[in-house]
């Protein structure tokens, strides 16, 4: 008689708490891969018009080296680009003539 009422007890459980174990909680979805953009957007710098404009600026010719790279940082960080000058290596295409007066 105990093994009948067993078995109805674990049948009526079963039917009460039909899951077991982990299989019982609910799967776990994976979360979404992101997929990259499909354009790419290009740099963020300065247009070649501000360029020109901060590197020939007026104010700065009369300035020394060092004070007229630290205008540039300024004028840069004004428009929010980071002007790295010691790592910029920021010289003349040709190199002055020797020996030719200006």
């Amino acid at each position: 008689m105990r093994d009948f009422i067993a078995h109805v007890l674990v049948y009526l459980l079963r039917l009460v708490l039909p899951a077991r174990g982990r299989h019982g909680a609910p799967a776990v979805e994976p979360e979404p891969v992101p997929t990259p953009p499909r354009i790419a957007r290009p740099w963020g710098g300065p247009s070649s018009v501000q360029a020109r404009a901060i590197f020939h600026a007026k104010e700065t010719q009369a300035l020394t080296v060092e004070q007229r790279e630290r205008w540039w940082a300024t004028a840069f960080a004004e428009i929010g680009v980071d002007y790295d000058f010691p790592t910029i290596n920021i010289k003349a295409v040709r190199p002055p003539l020797q020996g030719v007066a200006a």
